[in-house]
């Protein structure tokens, strides 16, 4: 009598998935917002790093735009700062893009004027977003970030660039910002680049402290 052997199968099918994410975001708006009711604002999309994730919410007031902010520096557009909920995963840039256009929808925002920037696990975050959402962003910072080279390829070519990186960064080497940069100029992209001479992994201190930024990222507007 033969034995029974057992078939393999190949079955086609398909599952609904549902991607759900709290974040909990601090909103500021600029002078003018509530007397200049017929005038659409800017956005800057700022994403914090790694150590102010998954904590009170209060944490992210420690660096980049937010910090100033707390200081009392004035922006001439609308800032949206999330927080990442996970203390030890990357950023949901679903999530963080629903977030985005949820906002979008309940204030005054010109959508040509949508401006992104992140430091460390939000640099490589805002990264991701530049090649996921090519279309969405006027401009964007990216401070001491992951950048996988083949992001270059998908990247808006008409979207100016500015790269920032501390060159003694032992976190986040900066090789990660030479190689991405020497390919998008390669390639002809519009990109800057601030390489911090002596500066470790905190190179977001000098970088978002630098009032030429904001004027840079204020004078940029979608086609």
């Amino acid at each position: 009598m033969e034995g029974c052997t057992a078939q393999s199968r190949l079955i086609e099918d398909e599952v609904r998935t549902v991607n759900k994410e709290d974040l909990k975001y601090y909103l500021y708006y600029p002078q003018g917002y509530d007397s200049e009711t017929d005038k659409d604002f800017g956005l800057l999309l700022f994403l914090h790093g790694g150590g102010e994730s998954g904590g009170n919410l209060e944490e992210i007031k420690e660096n980049g735009p937010p910090k100033l902010l707390v200081e009392g520096k004035q922006f001439p557009f609308l800032v949206l700062a999330p927080q990442n909920p996970h203390k030890k995963k990357w950023w949901n840039t679903v999530a963080v893009m629903t977030l985005l256009d949820t906002v979008i929808r309940s204030n005054r925002v010109d959508k040509k004027r949508i401006y992104l920037t992140g430091l460390s696990r939000g640099g490589s975050a805002a990264w991701e977003l530049s090649t996921q959402y090519p279309d969405r962003f006027a401009a964007m910072a990216v401070v001491c970030g992951m950048a996988p080279l083949p992001y270059a390829h998908w990247i808006d070519k008409k979207m100016p660039i500015w790269v920032f990186h501390g060159d003694e960064d032992e976190v986040i080497s900066v090789e990660e910002s030479d190689k991405m940069v020497a390919k998008l100029k390669q390639m002809n992209y519009n990109v800057k680049y601030t390489r911090y001479e002596g500066v470790g992994h905190n190179s977001w201190s000098r970088a978002y402290t630098n009032d030429s930024l904001y004027t840079w990222f204020n004078k940029q507007k979608q086609d």
